[in-house]
């Protein structure tokens, strides 16, 4: 069930609850004047408040924690995909690609790239060359627009990965 379900269902017993209380307040208050000879000063009379006040602080947690419930926010689920690295004759095969029109920044990435299996995350890459992210992304655009590379979105990072 979803946690607004739930809680829904938590203020719906607690008001249940609180009917009970209340029922069982008025039924015990009779018994009392009917059998009480003392009045008002009767020492059941202070039994029978603090009773009720301590049902009532139950019925009242129990409503606000289905409050809680139905204004809470809901998990998310979070998945994740391992990719399949490259294999060591795919990433050979990907060296036989021309990559002699590349400069030297594009060539160290895809270099970085060729020794990590043909995958590596994009935060790795700005840490291991030492390059600011800006640079970085700007690199692998370069590279993506050339069809050599291409990124897939995994939770606050990419994943930068040799096109097959």
């Amino acid at each position: 069930m979803r946690n607004k379900n739930v809680g829904w269902l938590v203020i719906g017993i607690s008001v249940f609850m609180a009917a009970i209380v209340w029922i069982f307040n008025v039924g015990l208050r009779d018994v009392l004047n009917a059998t009480c000879t003392h009045g008002p000063s009767c020492s059941m009379y202070d039994t029978l408040s603090l009773q009720t006040w301590i049902s009532l602080a139950v019925v009242l947690v129990v409503f606000f924690i289905g409050l809680f419930l139905v204004f809470s926010k809901e998990h998310e689920k979070i998945v994740v995909k391992k990719i399949r690295p490259y294999g060591k004759a795919e990433v050979k095969e990907f060296d036989k690609k021309n990559l002699k029109n590349l400069d030297k920044e594009e060539l160290s990435i895809m270099n970085l790239l060729l020794n990590n299996k043909g995958s590596i995350f994009q935060s790795e890459i700005v840490t291991k060359l030492d390059m600011n992210k800006v640079r970085v992304t700007r690199i692998l655009d370069s590279l993506e627009g050339q069809g050599l590379i291409e990124r897939k979105r995994r939770g606050m990072t990419n994943i930068v990965m040799l096109r097959r």
